[in-house]
């Protein structure tokens, strides 16, 4: 590594993006996985959870005086809230202070937010720690997408961006079928088996604080702001244990780089960088998140009402059903994501949103007919789900990996924020209104918008998606502090 002397800071000459991208698959990028990527078990607990307990907590004997639409309604949108609100604010400081400081703190949040959950005496208490909750989910989103893509070599980045990111239905089955046990009278009084569940979740998250503690900071954020003699030792520890279980020398690493080092990136460059000169890529982002979230945090916070309230199945047996389709979402990212990276995202991401929309207006249709059981609707949705769900967490990596490395963690707060707002916050409150009208065409209805939103952020990946498939970060966009442009780096 050569370093020189500039104005602004020092300028250093480096190999170790590319030195990352050539490391083979290894049981150290597995404990990257593990470490990181498990977050989103518990935030699909969490949503899971709360949908299947909306009908008990209404119930006289809850512990609580409110209402299922108020669960799934007005506490939905405050943890969505929560969740915006806290991306923006811990998005910034991981930019700033680096991601794995901000994935410590983040989870701890959510940790200390959950169990006070679980201790909940009245609505106002109840409503609170949902908000809070949800702004520590944020903050994970932000942190962890930035740290994993920029751990995780170029030719695996998207499979394994889309099967963590779909884990998140892992623990929307556990939740499932935690709620089932929760919810079951003869074992756990009706006011103290939902707050067990909250309390589980607080306990997960301590043990993923603790095996969090040994992933490493990024090593392409520690060389832009300053600190390269780390992100050396990093590295080189990691190509240590990975030759040592390859039981070979590593390939050189050809490809390098010049940069000036910063501490940090004001918001003028960072809106410049973003709406302006990335503004198709900008666009492209906002249109996935607005189709994801309508869809997920809409009418997948009501399913268990859904359930209830059109086929008469009982608030305790709702679980089973959410579980099934939460299997089905977690195949779409564990089965497809391969073809991302194989494929290519433009094809991938264009024909996943596409296709589940329009599979979601055949549902739709038959609803409104009268055409399906409680069975057959959720065999429906699991057809839907499987390919929304990997849809849904390209999302993810598409904004974590076009835009410019100084960028990367306040950009995904955004475009989440923003997109989740637009949809996940309107779309619970309105959902819940629909569906407790009671009123098949009302549920149609929210079924039609969430399937048009796919559609048409399908229609505009076809045209805006960036083939960034097996391409290195640095080469897809531009580092900031870069000497000189990346030849590759396309600006569109």
């Amino acid at each position: 590594m050569a370093t020189a002397q500039s104005g602004t800071g020092r300028t250093i000459t480096t190999r170790i993006p590319a030195r990352l991208d050539r490391l083979p698959w290894s049981r150290w990028h597995w404990s990257i996985v593990i470490g990181l990527g498990t977050v989103w078990i518990l935030d699909g607990m969490e949503v899971t959870i709360v949908g299947n307990i909306a009908a008990r907590l209404s119930e006289p004997g809850s512990g609580l005086p409110i209402t299922s639409g108020e669960v799934t309604g007005i506490a939905a949108a405050l943890y969505v809230t929560g969740a915006c609100t806290g991306a923006l604010f811990w998005g910034r400081l991981t930019d700033i202070y680096g991601r794995k400081k901000l994935f410590l703190i983040t989870l701890a949040v959510y940790l200390g937010a959950t169990a006070l959950t679980a201790l909940s005496f009245d609505t106002w208490w109840f409503f609170l720690f949902r908000f809070l909750t949800g702004f520590g989910i944020g903050g994970e989103y932000a942190a962890i997408n930035s740290a994993i893509d920029e751990l995780i070599p170029a030719k695996y980045r998207g499979r394994v961006d889309l099967l963590i990111n779909g884990s998140y239905w892992l623990g929307a089955v556990g939740g499932a079928l935690l709620s089932i046990v929760a919810l079951n009278t003869s074992i756990f009084p009706a006011d103290v088996g939902w707050r067990l569940t909250f309390a589980l979740g607080a306990v997960l998250a301590l043990v993923i604080l603790l095996v969090r503690r040994h992933v490493p900071e990024s090593p392409r954020w520690l060389l832009i702001h300053g600190r390269d003699d780390e992100a050396e030792r990093i590295v080189g520890s990691i190509e240590e244990r990975v030759t040592a279980e390859e039981g070979k020398e590593l390939p050189r690493a050809a490809d390098e780089m010049t940069i000036h080092q910063r501490t940090r990136t004001t918001f003028t460059e960072i809106a410049r960088t973003v709406f302006a000169r990335y503004r198709r890529r900008s666009t492209l982002g906002f249109a996935l998140f607005i189709g994801q979230a309508f869809l997920y945090n809409a009418i997948t916070f009501g399913f268990g009402a859904i359930l209830t309230q059109f086929f008469d199945v009982p608030s305790g047996n709702t679980g089973y059903y959410f579980a099934v389709i939460a299997a089905g979402n977690f195949l779409g990212p564990l089965l497809l994501g391969k073809l991302f990276d194989t494929v290519g995202r433009r094809v991938m991401i264009s024909g996943t949103y596409v296709l589940s929309g329009a599979l979601l207006f055949g549902t739709a249709w038959l609803f409104d007919r009268g055409s399906l059981t409680a069975a057959t609707m959720t065999a429906c949705w699991c057809v839907v789900l499987f390919f929304a769900s990997a849809g849904a967490s390209s999302a993810y990596l598409t904004v974590s990996e076009i835009f410019p490395m100084e960028t990367r963690a306040m950009s995904i707060a955004f475009f989440y924020a923003l997109g989740t707002a637009a949809g996940g916050i309107s779309g619970p409150l309105l959902f819940a209104e629909l569906t407790n009208t009671g009123k098949v065409g009302d549920t149609v209805l929210a079924f039609q918008i969430g399937a048009g939103l796919m559609v048409a952020a399908g229609i505009v990946a076809a045209i805006l998606a960036v083939n960034a498939e097996r391409r290195s970060l640095e080469d897809i966009a531009t580092p900031l502090s870069a000497a000189e442009p990346q030849q590759a780096a396309a600006r569109s």
